[in-house]
């Protein structure tokens, strides 16, 4: 890996983790700057000592308002810029509708998709004055496919999917590229509450995608010629029926 990055400054949220540190590390391999937003600070420092300079913390819970409104002066405190924002945090619900707690689907959506949407808010004035940047968005195959048995993250990530799409075509004109990954299962904490025996069947089969491979294609969205944008990119493990 080169450093195609180099000179960048990103910010990724939900990088404690599963996707986000995974592309934290490939994005700092790259030779980016990379701030690592999350809420889970001693496992958030670790991750970054463990990194070396160029991987910064940040702690910012993104379900609050008021600290969502420190996160860019405190981006841009530590680099001076941002090129890249990916908004990756999120939180999963699966199960039947009947059987749901409508407490927790709130939780999920309001992580999914009230942070999602305030994080991309808070990055786009500064965006817009520079006249570049990229916007990266950790969608799902839920926010194209209809999947039976997680109809409110499906609901979720759908919601993901319009935002994206309307921001692009709004942003252009400020030469701000806009774009979501779609992959299917990954093997992060989000697949927890899966049955043992049906996580158990898809780790054997083949059924699973590990965050690296989300990261790769991360960076691929992100070296494309700045006149090509990378809407929707979706990556499914190669024995999957959707």
């Amino acid at each position: 890996m080169g450093q195609e990055l180099a000179g960048k400054a990103a910010a990724i949220t939900g990088a404690a983790s599963g996707i986000g540190l995974a592309c934290a590390k490939t994005l700092l391999r790259s030779g980016a700057r990379v701030v690592l937003i999350d809420k889970m600070e001693n496992i958030l420092r670790q991750e970054c000592s463990d990194l070396g300079p160029d991987a910064i913390p940040l702690v910012v819970d993104l379900t609050d308002p008021d600290s969502v409104a420190t996160m860019m002066p405190a981006i841009l405190d530590k680099t001076d810029q941002l090129d890249i924002m990916h908004v990756n945090a999120g939180s999963y619900v699966g199960g039947d509708v009947v059987d749901g707690n409508p407490e927790a689907w709130d939780r999920m959506l309001n992580l999914n998709v009230n942070a999602a949407f305030r994080t991309v808010h808070a990055a786009l004035p500064h965006m817009i004055e520079r006249q570049t940047g990229d916007i990266l968005v950790t969608s799902s195959i839920a926010g194209v496919e209809s999947v039976v048995g997680e109809p409110i993250y499906t609901a979720s990530k759908h919601a993901v999917q319009a935002f994206v799409h309307t921001v692009r075509r709004q942003v252009a004109k400020h030469s701000i590229r806009v774009g979501a990954v779609l992959p299917g299962p990954v093997m992060t904490a989000l697949i927890d509450d899966w049955p043992k025996d049906k996580l158990e069947a898809e780790v054997a089969s083949g059924g699973l995608i590990e965050p690296e491979e989300v990261a790769e294609a991360i960076l691929f969205m992100l070296t494309r010629p700045r006149n090509v944008t990378i809407r929707d990119l979706v990556i499914l493990p190669q024995r999957n029926d959707l």
